[in-house]
């Protein structure tokens, strides 16, 4: 249907960057003002058109700087497809697959910005249901943006999402039976953080005879089991997220995020390790001093990329991205 140099009316594709259950989205250039943007293109293009255009006007309705932005809509040469700001760098999935887990840190900085972004979605009514790393794009800058919202449902009249959908691996045990909330979204951002922190899922794709066990929470082992230098604050903190009930799980993002906020605080503010002593040299009075140590490697440039410092708005208290010297959120000069 769309090929490579193929025009759109302005817009004269690239290449294709990623195909999922709902589209493919393809690199493009918008040739009126020389702008590289993303399109995606529908599979099923004889949807009626009010279906089509659900999801730009959710992401339209849903301008914040961890959510990918969209543009516009068209349809050209009787191609619908949605024009969406381009994202340049790597996918959370593709990080998690080259380099394991994250630094802790770096996961909780990241925890934190799709946090920020589920929190403006949820307070806009909107449920996304397919929360992944494959739809997380990570900026060159560290600043995340959560896209794919093709699957998502607004929650008005409706008690909840009645139909079954989202990635198995990601999805609440409600989820399976159609019956998705809010806190299934967290649900979500649990099973990412567990993968941010220990390289791993919770658990493999879940069976139709796996679903008593993953409604009791049988099939998820605490992350200190994994990794156990994990904080033991932060392995409660995902497994709070991944609760199979849920009353008993996260109802609202930002429960999430202040909780993950003040346990960071708290990590940061834990007094370094005693420095090693060398042993005192021989002769009485001899005062013993500490060992000199040894300087750090030089990191090389992809490492310094992969694990940045967290760093949190002096007065919003939200996440900043790696490089940059504003808030995002509330405009504040750090």
């Amino acid at each position: 249907m769309v090929f490579r140099g193929q025009t759109l009316g302005k817009y004269r594709i690239i290449e294709p960057l990623g195909s999922g259950g709902f589209g493919t989205v393809y690199l493009a250039e918008d040739t009126w003002i020389d702008k590289r943007v993303a399109l995606k293109v529908p599979h099923r293009q004889n949807l009626d058109f009010g279906e089509l255009l659900k999801e730009p006007r959710l992401l339209a309705s849903l301008g914040h700087p961890n959510i990918v932005t969209v543009i516009t809509a068209e349809k050209q040469d009787n191609v619908f497809f949605i024009v969406m700001e381009y994202v340049p760098g790597d996918t959370l999935e593709t990080i998690i697959m080259n380099h394991g887990a994250l630094e802790l840190m770096q996961a909780l900085d990241y925890t934190a910005q799709i946090c920020n972004a589920v929190e403006h979605a949820h307070k806009h009514n909107v449920l996304h249901r397919d929360l992944r790393p494959a739809n997380v794009f990570v900026t060159e800058k560290g600043l995340l943006k959560v896209g794919d919202f093709g699957t998502s449902r607004v929650l008005e009249i409706a008690a909840h999402g009645t139909t079954v959908i989202g990635s198995p691996p990601y999805m609440a045990p409600e989820q399976f039976e159609g019956r998705a909330v809010f806190a299934s979204d967290l649900y979500s951002i649990g099973v990412t953080a567990y993968q941010m922190l220990t390289g791993t899922l919770p658990y493999d794709t879940p069976q139709p005879s796996d679903m008593a066990r993953l409604k009791r929470g049988e099939m998820v082992e605490p992350l200190r089991s994994r990794v156990p230098s994990i904080p033991k604050v932060i392995d409660d903190l995902v497994m709070k997220a991944l609760s199979p009930a849920v009353g008993t799980r996260y109802q609202r993002a930002e429960d999430m995020l202040n909780e993950l906020l003040a346990a960071r605080r708290d990590l940061v503010r834990r007094p370094p390790p005693d420095v090693p002593v060398s042993p005192a040299p021989a002769g009485a009075g001899a005062v013993s001093r500490p060992a000199p140590l040894r300087p750090a490697p030089t990191p090389t440039r992809l490492r310094a990329r992969e694990t940045p410092t967290a760093r949190f708005c002096w007065q919003c208290r939200k996440p900043l991205p790696a490089r940059g010297t504003k808030c995002p959120f509330c405009g504040e000069t750090q």
